[in-house]
């Protein structure tokens, strides 16, 4: 079954990420900003189609709302 992209996808396309960056976060069940606490920094930049623009706009993001990575 193919995922419904445009379905999940909203809050990282309000955000202005690339759309690879967008397809990576929902295939890692990754849908909200909030929903970065579950994994780390490291994690993130190991995901394929994570480019350093869109790593750095997440982090903007994340600062503004006070959410944080899990630390290990």
């Amino acid at each position: 079954m193919a995922t419904d992209y445009d379905a999940l996808d909203g809050e990282w396309k309000r955000i202005g990420l690339s759309g690879p960056a967008r397809r990576t976060l929902v295939d890692a069940k990754l849908y909200r900003v909030s929903d970065l606490r579950k994994i780390t920094l490291q994690q993130l930049e190991e995901l394929h189609g994570m480019g350093k623009s869109s790593i750095a706009r997440i982090k903007v993001i994340m600062n503004a709302k006070k959410i944080k990575f899990r630390q290990d």
